[in-house]
């Protein structure tokens, strides 16, 4: 790492300490030429797959498309800003562990779709219907009826 005030090359760590949850390290640094001490920050670089649209194009990956498209689907459903990000976090993960290189579109919806379902299935439905581009009111019932009967039945109080 090169000294910010010398660019000289040689710099030694004094102290590490992870911040943001695990996530960062914090690192502060001596040069060992001019002696000024600065702090820097280290994350790990995980790539996101491009994204392979229905039509073919390749994208790169935009979480805050994605991110946008989860809020519209949650809009006035009672999970807090913290779950929502919570669950995007959790989606952003699943996408990583994946390991491939490109992922299609189809792919990144259905994870989207699985994860809402767990969490509020009006917000699922809302998804899919954008997603799966509903025509009609038939295609809406055939979802909520596909979700009825994934439920198991309660039992009756006797």
């Amino acid at each position: 790492m090169f000294c910010p005030f010398c660019q000289a090359e040689d710099t030694k760590v004094i102290d590490s300490r992870q911040v943001a949850d695990g996530t960062q390290v914090r690192r502060r640094r001596e040069c060992e030429t001019c002696q000024g001490r600065f702090t820097t920050f280290e994350n790990a670089d995980l790539a996101l797959p491009r994204v392979i649209k229905s039509d073919g194009e390749r994208q790169p990956f935009n979480g805050s498309k994605l991110k946008a498209g989860m809020q519209r689907a949650l809009e006035k459903r009672p999970l807090s800003t913290e779950d929502i990000d919570a669950l995007f976090s959790k989606i952003i993960n699943n996408i990583r562990q994946m390991g491939e290189r490109e992922i299609p579109s189809r792919t990144i919806g259905e994870v989207v779709m699985t994860a809402l379902k767990n969490v509020d299935q009006v917000a699922y439905v809302r998804f899919a219907s954008v997603y799966r581009d509903f025509q009609d009111i038939k295609e809406f019932a055939q979802e909520i009826s596909s979700l009825s009967s994934e439920k198991t039945p309660k039992k009756s109080k006797k």
